[in-house]
């Protein structure tokens, strides 16, 4: 083993001290909640140097205890498309497969230095939230249940902007008409997500998978249908049971409810040859479940490596991992702001729904480079 290498491994352990950090407290103003809408006045943004805070490996929670092996995938494939300054990194990471996290560590310390991420106001806890990829039954043509329809990008920009009240029943919409599926409040929640999988079964009863990727939006402001139920005392919670209960209650206002959001998603279809390979996100390579964060890319460049120092959902057991800046989100709003990727299927889902803690987050950048 080399000097540095050495060198690294006592630093590696040394840092495991850090472990002991005291638990994370949300800030005193929290991030605005997960949706599509951004704020209304976004706040006067401050210099980087007022931002970004260089650090030591030390200052990292966890460091060290991590199974970097498993986020090396997600690393390599943010080199598929290196941002500036990147080149010389990826091509080292691409050239050296780590034996195992120890390995991996010791490389990124070599080549990399982490840097704290801070709010203009110099906070440094902001706000973790999760998301997912459904999956949702859908047929090619409308019959019995299935009534909902998911639209392809319209090209003229004037009709790409119709609300959605104004869509159902609008002719010019119906060649748009990629698959229906049976669930009202699944296909909210496909849009909300900008992706997902449809189990498609055909006319001989034969099902395959495809992806629905965002393709757009209709300019329209987000509100939430499920916050306008729960706010009228219709439902007690925003499960997907309890969703499909009012609807199963209540079949001729489901329209009325949804249009409560004008806002609608245009998607297209991309065929599924890989079912354990993510969509693709804002940085143009497949999201890692786990491994995958949206930022804001205002503050953070994609393809960005970074420390996240949280906790599990629902829990106050640490969750420090190394992840990769792949994506991002109009509600994904700050420099301490991460919505982590948790996968597709139900418990992918139901992890994305209870992902809502405070974060630190440190940004880790090839030697030389400044913010």
């Amino acid at each position: 083993m080399s000097g540095w290498a050495r060198g690294g491994v006592a630093l590696i352990l040394g840092s495991l001290a850090a472990c002991s950090s005291p638990p994370l407290r949300m800030p005193d103003t929290p991030t605005p909640p997960p949706g599509p809408s951004a704020p209304s006045a976004p706040a006067p943004r401050a210099e980087p140097a007022q931002r970004w805070t260089a650090a030591d490996w030390r200052e990292l929670p966890g460091w060290g205890s991590d199974d970097l092996l498993a986020a090396w995938p997600a690393l390599l494939a943010g080199c598929q498309r290196p941002a500036a300054g990147w080149a010389e990194f990826c091509a080292r990471a691409a050239m050296q497969s780590p034996a195992d996290s120890l390995e991996a560590a010791l490389l990124l310390m070599k080549h990399l230095r982490p840097w704290r991420l801070a709010a203009d106001n110099g906070e440094a806890t902001g706000l973790l939230t999760g998301y997912f990829e459904p999956q949702l039954t859908a047929r090619r043509s409308r019959q019995g249940a299935f009534q909902w329809p998911l639209h392809a990008l319209p090209a003229d920009p004037a009709l790409r902007r119709t609300p959605r009240r104004d869509i159902e029943g609008n002719p010019r919409f119906s060649a748009l008409e990629l698959a229906y599926v049976d669930d009202p409040f699944g296909l909210l929640q496909l849009q909300i997500q900008g992706s997902g999988r449809l189990a498609v079964r055909d006319a001989a009863g034969t099902e395959r998978v495809t992806r629905v990727a965002y393709a757009g939006h209709n300019d329209q402001p987000f509100q939430s249908v499920v916050r306008a139920l729960l706010d009228r005392g219709e439902i007690s919670d925003a499960t997907p049971r309890t969703l499909a209960a009012w609807a199963s209650r209540n079949p001729t206002r489901i329209n009325d409810a949804l249009a409560v959001n004008p806002r609608v998603v245009y998607f297209r279809e991309e065929p599924l040859p890989d079912p354990n390979v993510g969509p693709r996100g804002a940085q143009g390579v497949p999201l890692t479940p786990g491994r995958s964060v949206a930022i804001d890319r205002a503050f953070i460049g994609l393809g960005t490596p970074m420390w996240l120092d949280s906790t599990e959902p629902l829990s106050t057991t640490p969750m420090r991992r190394l992840v990769m800046a792949q994506d991002t989100g109009s509600a994904i709003v700050g420099a301490v702001r991460a919505d982590l990727f948790w996968g597709w299927g139900d418990e992918a889902g139901l992890r994305a729904s209870r992902t809502k803690q405070a974060l630190r987050l440190w940004a880790l950048l090839p030697a030389g480079v400044t913010p």
